[in-house]
């Protein structure tokens, strides 16, 4: 299986859980995934991560256009579709305006071409002030998890080695 990150699953990692201090492994691991060809993310994405001055901005930084994919022709006739389903849905016209206007929208467009799997801390919401990335990937049939679900489900392991001695 192959996944598309959205940026909070970067920002979180290196705020909470995986801090490259502390668990460079997190990170490796995702080089590797992207070099074996399962994890990506998207230019706008990298973008946003990139615009920051601290050590995940210098990370993504390194990554380059192979980590954070650029929209192909099929992603453009993707974000007609998910267009057409946000401005169907029962969202606040706001929210549809704003949504159309985020890396979100591509993130999902550039799954639904692929048939990625989407990588968010976004939780589906019944709001209809705000539109997440989970319902609208519900709405066009792009499958939609955690950071935790995908890192089980490939298998991940952070390991501590031995020391020597």
């Amino acid at each position: 299986m192959a996944y598309l990150l959205d940026a909070n699953v970067f920002i979180q990692a290196k705020n909470l859980y995986y801090g490259f201090d502390f668990c460079p492994a997190f990170w490796e691991w995702l080089v590797v995934g992207n070099e074996n060809g399962r994890i990506f993310s998207i230019e706008k994405v990298g973008d946003e991560v990139m615009a920051g001055t601290d050590e995940l901005a210098t990370w993504a930084a390194g990554r380059g256009s192979a980590f954070f994919v650029a929209p192909d022709a099929a992603s453009l006739v993707s974000l007609r579709a998910v267009s057409a389903w946000v401005m169907g849905a029962d969202f606040d016209a706001a929210a549809k305006s704003t949504f159309l206007q985020v890396a979100d929208y591509y993130l999902v467009a550039q799954a639904h071409a692929t048939g990625f799997t989407v990588v968010t801390h976004e939780v589906v919401t019944d709001s209809r002030k705000r539109i997440k990335i989970p319902n609208v990937c519900a709405g066009v049939g792009v499958k939609c998890v955690s950071a935790y679900e995908m890192l089980r489900a490939e298998r991940a392991r952070f390991v501590l080695g031995r020391a020597n001695g």
